[in-house]
């Protein structure tokens, strides 16, 4: 639509963050970084509002990391992550503009309420909070008693002389998608679409309307339309991508890393040298091309910076194996490292098998070093705790991982939701091929299975249930936990990215996944439990 600058405010989450802003970038578009907040009402937890966050800074951005972690950490209440408006007033509210949440913030439900009086004391008590950063939202999405909000809200912000801004609730791209997005809907709260009692909280007009539809909309309010170009420009949050941020490793006072890790291998290879070769004598003719290799490899390791990182892998696996937890020999490149073998991170020689090091670190390539190394499945918590408690809690965190609707799942899901019987409904799922390590979409198992195609022609109940299902196909259905990636962060996590709790557990982890995590530079351990071990 060539439109300047978008912003992506998910509900109370930065998940699609690095994602959005990699796409938008090399689209040519200004990405806004925020996020849509839950805000905790202190007198019945039941009736929380909400308002938009969006980070016009690096130290917006840190606000904003800092807000959602606490509230997904500490301030859960029915699975909502919600901040509550002491920690504004706490911990100040620099870098970050506001918008007033429409119907759904707390001016808004006063001014729905009629009630002038509490609206007006709760949006100065707002434009206290982010004095010249806060906006009276104004919305037209087809909600019931829209009119009169906006008609409200428009009196409101010039009585208190705050700004109006125009935005859009966009839930999914073409006006043609809403019967979809009711179902995805109805898959996440267990509904089926038919039922006249679900709730219905979205309208078929919450697709992404165009510059001119928009214009069309709030011709009568044209303020509220400049002032969301105004937003654009105040907000220039640049995030830093592909710069590695390694945690700190202690080393001895006046000893660099790179001096200690030298220091730390040539002792381990003395150790390993007289272990290969009991007798003096091939053991000396063997010396010097060990060493050769060595140095060449700590030079590698120094000039991309990688010195922290193998000691900190070092140092992990040498508390196991002195604490009864057994570890993998090593597999995967890490195990062509002479400077791994020497320090007891991997068991192998390399040089006995002639293996590379340069398909583990390589200069012309640059990227993270990565060890993959096995646990004993019992013992593998313990080794993360010992990690947590020597770099600190708040720097060390699991990674999350997202579920998509796959084919299976989707027609599954859609056909319950579409209220056909689960016979039937499995039939079909049965009918796309199951290929591992191969992702099937619905288009290949049309081309793969005849009967599918033939009964999507034949039968109008396949047809609805397989177009609905091409839809929703691939969206992300569910938050989870990577199975062995340890993120280790120089200072506190939420200082580099929001942190994430599903509700009931204590496992903390990072809002982005694996690729993102490695995109904004932090460093993944991986931790592999191997029950075998």
């Amino acid at each position: 639509d060539g439109m300047p600058a978008l912003a992506l405010t998910d509900n109370a989450n930065l998940f699609g963050m690095v994602k959005f802003y990699k796409a938008a970038r090399a689209a040519g578009v200004k990405p806004l970084l925020g996020a849509d907040c839950w805000i905790q009402n202190e007198a019945d937890r039941n009736k929380p509002s909400r308002a938009v966050l969006i980070a016009c800074s690096r130290a917006g951005y840190l606000n904003l990391c800092g807000l959602l972690s606490r509230a997904w950490t500490a301030n859960q209440h029915r699975a909502r992550a919600e901040i509550s408006k002491r920690w504004l007033v706490e911990t100040g509210t620099a870098g970050l503009i506001a918008l007033s949440g429409a119907a759904s913030g707390e001016v808004g439900q006063a001014l729905t309420a009629g009630n002038e009086v509490q609206a007006e004391v709760l949006a100065r008590e707002w434009a206290g909070l982010f004095p010249q950063r806060y906006y009276i939202e104004l919305q037209r999405a087809g909600f019931p008693q829209g009119e009169v909000l906006v008609a409200r809200s428009v009196s409101l912000a010039s009585r208190l002389g705050l700004p109006v801004v125009a935005t859009h609730p966009v839930q999914f791209l073409d006006r043609d998608d809403f019967k979809a997005h009711e179902a995805r809907v109805c898959i996440a709260q267990g509904y089926v679409l038919g039922d006249q009692r679900r709730p219905r909280a979205y309208t078929q007009e919450q697709y992404f309307k165009t510059q001119a539809e928009m214009a069309g909309l709030f011709g009568d309010i044209p303020q509220a339309l400049e002032n969301s170009v105004e937003i654009a420009r105040r907000a220039s949050l640049s995030i830093e991508l592909g710069k590695p941020k390694l945690p700190l490793f202690p080393t001895p006072e006046g000893v660099t890393l790179e001096e200690y890790l030298g220091n730390q291998a040539h002792t381990g290879l003395v150790r390993r040298l007289e272990k290969l070769f009991p007798d003096a004598a091939p053991r000396d003719r063997a010396e010097p091309l060990y060493r050769e290799r060595l140095d060449f490899e700590l030079g590698v390791i120094a000039q991309m910076g990688f010195a922290g990182y193998f000691l900190i892998v070092a140092d992990f696996i040498h508390w196991a194996r002195t604490h009864g937890v057994p570890v993998g020999p090593g597999r995967g490149s890490g195990a062509g490292s002479l400077v791994a073998y020497a320090l007891g991170i991997t068991d192998l020689d390399p040089i006995r098998y002639a293996l590379l090091f340069e398909r583990f670190l390589n200069p012309e390539r640059v990227s993270m070093p990565d060890f993959d190394i096995d646990f004993c499945q019992d013992g593998r918590d313990r080794v993360i705790e010992y990690v947590r408690n020597k770099y600190g809690a708040e720097s060390v965190s699991q990674i999350a991982t997202f579920g998509t609707l796959a084919a299976r799942a989707v027609v599954r899901d859609c056909g319950r939701v579409l209220d056909l019987g689960y016979t039937f409904c499995d039939q079909i799922a049965k009918l796309i091929p199951f290929q591992p390590g191969r992702t099937i979409t619905l288009a290949d198992a049309r081309a793969m299975e005849p009967l599918l195609a033939e009964r999507e022609k034949n039968e109008d109940e396949v047809k609805e249930l397989l177009a609905l299902g091409a839809k929703l196909e691939g969206l992300v259905r569910n938050v989870g936990m990577h199975a062995g990636g340890v993120l280790i962060a120089p200072g506190r996590l939420a200082d580099f990215c929001p942190l994430y709790a599903a509700e009931g557990t204590n496992n903390v982890i990072s809002q982005l996944d694996k690729d993102d995590v490695e995109a904004i530079g932090l460093v993944k351990f991986d931790f592999l439990g191997l029950t075998t071990l």
